[in-house]
């Protein structure tokens, strides 16, 4: 299914959506994707993501009881994604959202991944994109690997888009936004360097499934069309014609 042009609907329509997707995306880790050993939940994570009392931050690598390969990943040196774009961006090794999909290992429940899907209130103030900025940075300081999805257009406060704005904060190169794709799905690995995949596309074409790195070299591949297409049977018919006439 194509994506559609989320700006011709009022918000709270894509929250009703933003909500849904992400059951969806869910429900597809739980069955069958994720290896043995992982879960996943929908928690609303608030305040300092580097404080203990939020969230058990780990090193990155493989977890303490699996030996070996993850069973059902892909690995980074072998596989590597096909994606538009790699970053590596440098780590400072003294350095220490809305409704976030929270994978987490379940031999002390601490956190290894997240997967977080925008909504323009994550960009429609300096306040906003503050906040998401450093939600984004105290993660990958922490050794959390991360999924972002944006399906809005780029704006005044991330006009190369959410991995620009990212990479502005904290790495040391430059991204150039592709105008005839000014979507973006990126994901970061997090080892001694941070690695980003990035993945550009626009209005009318499918969302590519995305790498999900749940150690430094070992990920899944998330079907994020599969869990789109699922969640726009449960958007009411009267947006479904706005959007479709759009896309």
């Amino acid at each position: 299914m194509p994506v559609h042009d989320w700006t011709r609907v009022n918000d709270w329509t894509f929250h009703d959506f933003h909500t849904s997707w992400m059951v969806e995306i869910k429900r597809v880790l739980m069955r069958g994707l994720l290896p043995k050993g992982y879960y996943v939940m929908t928690e609303q994570l608030a305040g300092d993501l580097g404080a203990p009392d939020v969230l058990t931050l780990q090193t990155a690598g493989t977890p303490p009881d699996a030996e070996g390969p993850l069973a059902g990943t892909a690995t980074l040196t072998e596989t590597p994604p096909s994606v538009h774009a790699r970053t590596t961006i440098p780590r400072d090794p003294y350095a220490r959202m809305q409704r976030t999909l929270v994978i987490r290992h379940r031999s002390d429940d601490r956190i290894v991944a997240m997967i977080e899907v925008l909504s323009r209130g994550n960009k429609s103030s300096r306040h906003a994109i503050r906040s998401l900025l450093d939600k984004v940075a105290a993660a990958l300081n922490g050794g959390i690997h991360l999924l972002l999805v944006d399906v809005h257009p780029p704006g005044p406060r991330d006009p190369q888009g959410v991995h620009g704005a990212i990479l502005k904060e904290i790495g040391t190169a430059d991204h150039v936004l592709p105008p005839q794709r000014p979507l973006t799905a990126v994901a970061y690995s997090c080892g001694a360097d941070v690695d980003a995949f990035v993945m550009h596309f626009a209005v009318g074409e499918a969302i590519p499934p995305m790498p999900l790195f749940l150690t430094s070299e070992n990920y899944i591949w998330v079907p994020l069309e599969t869990a789109y297409t699922a969640a726009w049977a449960d958007v009411p018919p009267q947006y479904q014609q706005v959007l479709s006439a759009s896309s």
